[in-house]
């Protein structure tokens, strides 16, 4: 009898510490679910924030940097010519449009590439050509938010207009030859109306593409030579006249860098009107 009642104490005794036990377990699952449902709300909140919020934000930022804009440019055309003076940073620069990424891709460049900056719209690279210049026209811009104003970039393709309006002159810029293009070139696809002027560099260039994607630390893609050392000291009238973008990629991310790189093939006077390429020639 004494063995009986021991066991049954002991089964008592055990009860009451397994329904503890599923208690802790059933709560802990709660207060981890409860944690997961809140942390994808922020989450959710962050990407509704970043995609839509700054666009709105820089929307506003980009219609004030292009009437200011416009406003010098009407003051410089009415006044007697100015000698090109170096830009403020902040400032807006230049007006870029991309006709083969649809008639609404315009775009306000500021001098700069601070946050701030690109939160406004594209940015030059300080240090970089000018429109028309030898040397590299380097301009950075977002993909996702703050206007993603380089976001479809990557649907550039070879000989297509990037297409640079200052308030004395429109440049024209096509797309360099992909990767695979160059071989034949001039049989083949350069020999299209669109293409003219626009070929593989010459030596002493290294191959520089249309497109690729590279590291964020390899600064070599907005030198005047892309490929060399950006303070590499080449003759002014030496180089060619180059554009090139950068972005970041894959959407979402700032792993690497994607860049499109443009030659300058016509320049047209202001005073002319808009040029026939940005009717998406």
């Amino acid at each position: 009898m004494r063995i009986e009642t021991h066991g049954r104490r002991t089964t008592h005794q055990q009860q009451p510490s397994r329904r503890t036990a599923g208690g802790v377990l059933r709560a802990l699952t709660q207060v981890g679910g409860e944690l997961l449902i809140t942390f994808g709300a922020v989450m959710l909140l962050f990407v509704v924030y970043e995609v839509y919020v700054t666009d709105m934000i820089s929307a506003g930022r980009q219609q004030d940097a292009t009437e200011a804009l416009e406003d010098r440019w009407a003051q410089a055309r009415m006044g007697p010519e100015q000698p090109q003076q170096e830009p403020l940073e902040g400032e807006g620069i230049l007006r870029l449009y991309a006709p083969a990424l649809g008639p609404d891709f315009t775009q306000t460049v500021l001098e700069g590439t601070s946050q701030d900056i690109l939160a406004t719209g594209p940015g030059h690279y300080t240090g970089t050509a000018l429109p028309g210049q030898p040397g590299n026209l380097a301009i950075a811009g977002h993909r996702v938010g703050h206007g993603a104003p380089f976001n479809r970039i990557d649907l550039l393709q070879s000989c297509d207009a990037l297409i640079v309006e200052t308030a004395a002159e429109w440049f024209v810029y096509r797309v360099l030859p992909m990767r695979g293009e160059s071989s034949g070139w001039a049989q083949g696809k350069g020999a299209q109306p669109r293409c003219h002027g626009v070929a593989p560099l010459p030596a002493p260039y290294p191959e520089v593409p249309g497109q690729e994607t590279v590291l964020p630390s390899n600064g070599t893609v907005i030198a005047a030579v892309p490929g060399q050392p950006r303070d590499a000291v080449r003759a002014p009238e030496a180089g060619a006249r180059l554009i090139t973008l950068t972005t970041c990629t894959p959407k979402f991310s700032a792993q690497q860098r994607l860049i499109v790189h443009g030659v300058l093939v016509a320049r047209y006077p202001a005073g002319g009107g808009p040029p026939a390429e940005l009717m998406g020639g």
